[in-house]
């Protein structure tokens, strides 16, 4: 019998273990070190970011958003329904009441015509979720938070890399956040990081990164010694792991292009046979330059998606299902401004299916996938 295929395998690409190992040597081996500073200067220069702070998760990323823009209880936040869950908590902790706004059909981002009926005077963020690395609707929902004073924070877990008109994910709101988790293109087994744009969030930032404290003041010679200045937390990544990270993101264009082959393989076997099977695959606009964060597909109904993954799991392929909607969650009721209505994500939510997909993934592999798959539903 052949090797089961897994829905997602961490890979090295590169210089992953001996990095750690130096790290380890070095006898630095907390937040800060030469591994972080590494791999934050890829990302500041991919993003042209006036900072770039590595953090343990994009999650803790997220929360250092909300402490930044000074959420605080009773503002309303607007997030997606359709999306992880640590895009809403991270706001919620703060106090923010939740508005969740539905998807697009097309990018499965944030749907700028439902959004504008979301916002009023008590809205102080809109948070947008580029989807599998594909580009929402930035260019009318940008407009809609700058003419009303809204900060416009990217949760950019699978976009890194990606661009909309040539301009990187990340960039087009006041700051935004990745993930280095071991499910993504680029990865440390836990990490993430916030992007910051705007160079009066920098110093503020930094103070939450080093627990409340101006440490970094103190390294930049700026202060004699450093001290508690405000509230913070321990949001630093260890430099072990972003020995790890530094690696991989030195191999950004060997992964980005494998990823791409891959994407491509699944596309061109999964075109001819969709109407006959009844798939909708992933939609790529002509202005972006996708991540290739994922393929998945939307299968006819709800109704078949259990039984599909079921029979492809006898063959030994783990495909898997994504995100439950948030605003009808015991959590997103309880948080929520008010009842939401999210048709286009409860459509989704039950129809999408996760192929998988991983950077040492075989072309044979994705043959076997694409037949179970064609099997699983025609059965």
């Amino acid at each position: 019998m052949s090797e089961p295929i897994p829905f997602n395998r961490p890979c090295l690409v590169g210089n992953e273990l001996e990095y750690m190992a130096e790290a380890v040597a070095s006898g630095h081996s907390a937040s800060g070190g030469p591994f972080t500073r590494r791999a934050a200067d890829i990302l500041r220069h991919v993003h042209d970011a006036d900072d770039v702070l590595l953090t343990t998760s994009c999650t803790d990323a997220l929360e250092m958003t909300a402490m930044l823009i000074g959420i605080r209880p009773g503002d309303v936040v607007v997030v997606p329904s359709f999306t992880f869950t640590s895009t809403a908590l991270a706001f919620a902790r703060e106090g923010a009441r939740l508005r969740f706004c539905d998807i697009e059909p097309g990018t499965l981002g944030l749907d700028p015509d439902h959004l504008e009926t979301l916002l009023d005077d008590r809205v102080r963020a809109v948070v947008v979720v580029h989807y599998a690395g594909v580009p929402c609707d930035v260019d009318r929902i940008a407009p809609l938070c700058d003419a009303r004073g809204i900060a416009l924070i990217e949760d950019n877990a699978h976009g890194l890399f990606a661009t909309h008109r040539g301009q990187p994910l990340g960039t087009f709101g006041r700051m935004s956040t990745l993930s280095f988790h071991e499910t993504k293109n680029f990865i440390c087994g836990e990490g993430g990081a916030l992007v910051l744009n705007t160079p009066d969030d920098v110093e503020a930032a930094h103070v939450l990164l080093d627990k409340g404290t101006d440490r970094k003041a103190f390294f930049d010679g700026a202060v004699d010694k450093y001290t508690w200045q405000g509230l913070g937390s321990s949001f630093g990544l260890s430099d072990i792991l972003a020995a790890f990270l530094t690696a991989q993101l030195e191999e950004a264009d060997v992964i980005r292009a494998r990823r791409r082959e891959l994407h491509t393989q699944y596309r061109s076997r999964l075109t001819p046979m969709a109407d006959r099977l009844g798939l909708q695959l992933p939609y790529e606009p002509a202005t972006a330059t996708p991540a290739d964060h994922m393929f998945y597909v939307l299968l006819a109904s709800a109704a078949a998606r259990s039984e599909v993954i079921e029979s492809m799991r006898r063959d030994g392929v783990n495909p898997t299902f994504h995100y439950v909607p948030l605003h009808s969650s015991p959590a997103g009721v309880r948080f929520s401004d008010g009842a939401s209505e999210c048709p286009v994500t409860d459509d989704i939510s039950a129809r999408l299916l996760r192929l998988p997909f991983y950077n040492d993934m075989t072309g044979a592999d994705v043959e076997r996938v694409v037949s179970s798959l064609a099997a699983a539903i025609a059965s």
